[in-house]
């Protein structure tokens, strides 16, 4: 059960109970983020955010203010704002008078965000294709470790870890792109696949080599700046993805409309065309005109030389 039949010690109450305290339903070292003083707003949606990805807190499961505050030994304040945050993110919902409330995520609704994060991550590498200097390549050993601890908690089978690991390892990856809100769009997207994902794959029983685990691969392609090839990697996790949960739920693979899109051959990015050198600056591309025209805009072909070299002009 998520949450206790009694609230944690009242010895050190408060919010330095809860900078000290570890996850509230395992002792420390199980891998679950530690609440930190530092932001106790973040910090427990952060810790509530993971055990609705897990599935360890299920949809349906409803809870109060008050319930969450004894929960990690905090204020009523704290708690508050991290669940009207979550409820604001969509991953809560709200009841009148009965507090919050873990929704449940569909075959459809599971489509639609399936659908919204393929079609996003595929116009990101195709726009990468065209950017110079796309990557914040200061980030790459740091996404190195985490496509290595991603791959190693696939490998293993232990979700409660890979769920943590592959939400870190993507929103680095992310981070690569250069776009903080299409980072942050795509996290919570993947907030929402793991919250319709992890019960099914409790339910499948041994889970070791089942998830994917081509995280480093995908870092080789990105370090050799290898858009084409990382786009492949990235349509072959999706296709693993969803024929993975189309497996798992029993539901049909034609009822996904991005299929034909994961399938097809990737293009090679067109390289940007290098800018046109000119010895007039400010005028770009636009050429210089051969000659002035005759007429109105007529002027002596040689000032200076005489009222009989000039044109006349027009009236």
């Amino acid at each position: 059960m998520f949450l206790p039949d009694r609230p944690p010690s009242s010895a050190e109450p408060g919010e330095e109970a809860a900078a000290r305290m570890s996850s509230p339903t395992a002792p420390p070292g199980d891998g679950r983020p530690a609440i930190q003083r530092n932001s106790l707003r973040e910090q427990i949606a952060a810790a509530l955010r993971e055990e609705m990805m897990a599935g360890r807190l299920a949809a349906g499961r409803n809870f109060t203010v008050k319930e969450i505050a004894e929960l990690y030994g905090v204020s009523a304040t704290p708690a508050r704002e991290a669940l009207v945050d979550l409820a604001a993110q969509g991953l809560l919902r709200t009841e009148h008078h009965r507090g919050f409330t873990v929704p449940e995520f569909d075959w459809s609704d599971f489509l639609e965000i399936f659908e919204a994060r393929t079609m996003l991550t595929d116009s990101a590498f195709r726009q990468l294709g065209a950017r110079v200097g796309g990557y914040d390549w200061r980030r790459l050993p740091s996404l190195r470790r985490r496509a290595e601890a991603a791959q190693r908690a696939s490998r293993s089978g232990q979700l409660d870890l890979l769920v943590g690991c592959d939400l870190r390892f993507w929103h680095e990856a992310g981070a690569l792109l250069g776009n903080a809100r299409i980072s942050g769009y795509l996290g919570w997207l993947r907030v929402q696949s793991w919250m319709f994902a992890a019960p099914h794959l409790r339910t499948a029983g041994e889970l070791d080599g089942v998830c994917w685990d081509r995280h480093p691969e995908l870092v080789d392609r990105i370090e050799a700046r290898d858009v084409a090839g990382a786009h492949r990697l990235m349509n072959d996790y999706n296709l693993f993805t969803i024929e993975l949960l189309a497996r798992l739920t029993g539901h049909p693979l034609e009822s996904v409309a991005v299929l034909p899109l994961l399938r097809s051959p990737v293009a090679e990015p067109e390289q940007p065309a290098p800018a046109a050198a000119t010895d007039e600056p400010g005028l770009g591309l636009v050429p210089l005109p051969r000659a002035v025209p005759p007429g109105r805009f007529g002027r002596p072909r040689h000032p200076g030389t005489g009222a009989g070299t000039e044109e006349p002009v027009a009236q």
